[in-house]
């Protein structure tokens, strides 16, 4: 029979590493790529997908934001204007603490509804829901 320590050692030995981070949701990172007097988002189509947002409805409040124009080309968004990342990040993390995560829990389980006329954030993890302001 083996000894408890050594038994114990085995089932640490078999345990996953543990993880860097304790949350499971990350804020995405822009991935920019400066072109002439435009600034290319390359990773756009996966910010989108990240947030569970749609690409539209994130590029409207991005260039609302940023107060440029700009338009979707393929998977990424190219505005005008030279923007550096740090800027563009903020504006994300602006678009997900507005319309992305739940203001009562924090949870990134979120989705829109619509009642009326009205917009609703509606959580999926408490149950919560909050009228949004329309982009």
């Amino acid at each position: 029979m083996q000894s408890y320590e050594k038994l114990l050692d085995q089932a640490f030995g078999k345990l996953p590493e543990k993880s860097e981070s304790s949350e499971r949701f990350q804020m995405p990172r822009a991935g920019i790529l400066p072109a002439g007097a435009r600034t290319i988002i390359t990773n756009f189509a996966e910010i989108a997908s990240t947030l569970r947002r749609k690409p539209e409805h994130l590029q409207k409040f991005l260039l609302k934001e940023l107060a440029t124009s700009g338009e979707l080309q393929g998977n990424r968004l190219v505005v005008q204007g030279r923007f550096r990342s740090d800027v563009v990040d903020r504006k994300i993390e602006l678009y997900a603490k507005e319309y992305v995560l739940c203001p009562d829990c924090g949870k990134p389980d979120t989705k829109f509804t619509k009642e009326d006329r009205y917009l609703f954030l509606k959580c999926e993890a408490c149950g919560s829901r909050h009228v949004v302001k329309k982009v």
